[in-house]
């Protein structure tokens, strides 16, 4: 399975929620992150699901996080 690695998309949201310590909530953005329509686990499918927590995983296993000091 590709992985669409776009700008608000599922992976892309998994991976910032991870890079900035936030908890695990699948979601994305229709367009880009915070200036378009919001879809939540709800209403996402599964192939939508599974990207958001790949790129989730992905980050917490690079150890990519967020210098809050």
């Amino acid at each position: 399975m590709e992985i669409n690695r776009r700008h608000g998309g599922p992976y892309d949201r998994g991976s910032a929620d991870s890079y900035y310590g936030r908890p695990f909530r699948p979601h994305y953005f229709t367009d880009g992150t915070y200036t378009s329509v919001e879809v939540t686990l709800g209403d996402m499918t599964v192939e939508e699901i599974v990207e958001y927590t790949r790129g989730f995983k992905d980050n917490e296993a690079s150890g990519n996080f967020k210098d809050w000091g």
